[in-house]
């Protein structure tokens, strides 16, 4: 098993890197700088890699970028703002017959990359999984399995609360923030009656987050889940929602505070920052069902959650196309594996409390 890493020279992408290393899976760095990604390869504890595992290629060079991943079996792309990039390295990584996941949080890119490569992912026998990060794919495994409980479900909402303990999203994920600064300030995509679209209202106004003091006053937020439940979960309604004070926060985003912060949080103060997510159900008869989950570190969470993505599908295989998270993995078995990591689960409602 080789695994290309595009943008291994950026913070997440060392700490991606760092997880191959720790597994000892034959890595390929690939991006702009040679000089950097020598440099990324010995922070993260690769040391003195051989120089065919140094490719220097940039996303505009089609030709170039897909020679890059010429012999690898697949390639995970940490290089944001992806709605610059992004397509082209998903149409790079197919033409070098590698399979693709990304840690984009990115609505738009999300969108675009199953409108677009739905059709040459399954024509190549490939498969795509945007948005492996610490948001996108807990949030989809744990909404499926809760919505399994109450289906066929009438509306299901999705929270998301940070609590930072001091550290700071990186430098790559404000760039990302501020390049896709409407849907944060709009609120982005929401899904009802069959369709995805800007204006779809939020009727969730509170929710009790996991060490909160009761209901927590929640926005509409663009969290990736909203693009990719509704392709394995059938709901009327699914809406995406953020702790109010976050959303204001990342809305007042501007580029002197991008100017001011550091290319990424130090360990410590990433194991002090929690990422908390909550989903709650409602089926057609009713019935409620409520599913939590939580972790530190929220940058190492996502490099944890890229790795192992990019291992099921080389290693377990899965459909060819572009899927979501639980359409491509055991939802169940992603979440047992995210518990044996660190974070914490419980599901609730009809049928027997399950944690992990």
């Amino acid at each position: 098993m080789r695994i290309a890493v595009f943008g291994a020279g950026g913070y997440t992408g060392k700490l991606v890197l760092a997880e191959l290393n720790r597994r000892d899976i034959d890595t390929v760095l690939v991006g702009r700088d040679a000089g950097r990604l020598a440099e990324a390869a010995s922070r993260a504890g690769l040391g003195t890699v051989p120089s065919a595992a140094i490719r220097q290629a940039a996303a505009e060079d089609h030709t170039v970028l897909a020679q890059a991943f010429r012999d690898c079996s697949a390639v995970i792309n940490c290089a944001g703002p992806f709605v610059l990039s992004g397509e082209a390295v998903v149409r790079a990584a197919l033409a070098a017959g590698c399979h693709y996941v990304d840690i984009s949080g990115e609505q738009h890119h999300l969108d675009r990359t199953f409108a677009e490569f739905a059709g040459p992912a399954e024509q190549a026998g490939l498969t795509v999984v945007p948005g492996t990060n610490d948001d996108g794919l807990p949030s989809d495994l744990l909404a499926h399995v809760v919505a399994e409980r109450v289906a066929p479900v009438r509306e299901l909402v999705i929270g998301l609360d940070v609590v930072s303990g001091g550290a700071m999203p990186s430098r790559g994920t404000l760039r990302s923030g501020l390049e896709n600064i409407d849907s944060f300030t709009t609120g982005g995509l929401g899904y009802e009656e069959g369709r995805w679209h800007a204006d779809v209202a939020v009727r969730c106004t509170g929710l009790t987050f996991p060490g909160g003091a009761g209901s927590t006053p929640v926005a509409k937020f663009p969290l990736p889940a909203i693009v990719t439940v509704p392709r394995h979960v059938k709901a009327r309604r699914v809406e995406g929602v953020a702790n109010a004070q976050l959303v204001v926060s990342l809305a007042g985003l501007t580029p002197a505070v991008l100017d001011a912060v550091p290319e990424g949080p130090p360990a410590d103060s990433r194991r002090n920052a929690r990422w908390i997510i909550v989903v709650e159900a409602t089926g057609e008869d009713g019935r409620h069902a409520r599913g939590v989950i939580h972790g530190t570190d929220m940058q190492g969470t996502t490099a944890l959650i890229a790795v192992e993505s990019a291992r099921r599908l080389v290693a377990d295989g899965a459909p060819a196309g572009v899927l979501a998270p639980s359409q491509a993995y055991s939802p169940a078995d992603f979440l047992r594996f995210l518990g044996e990591h660190g974070a914490q689960w419980s599901i609730d409602g009809p049928g027997a409390t399950v944690r992990g």
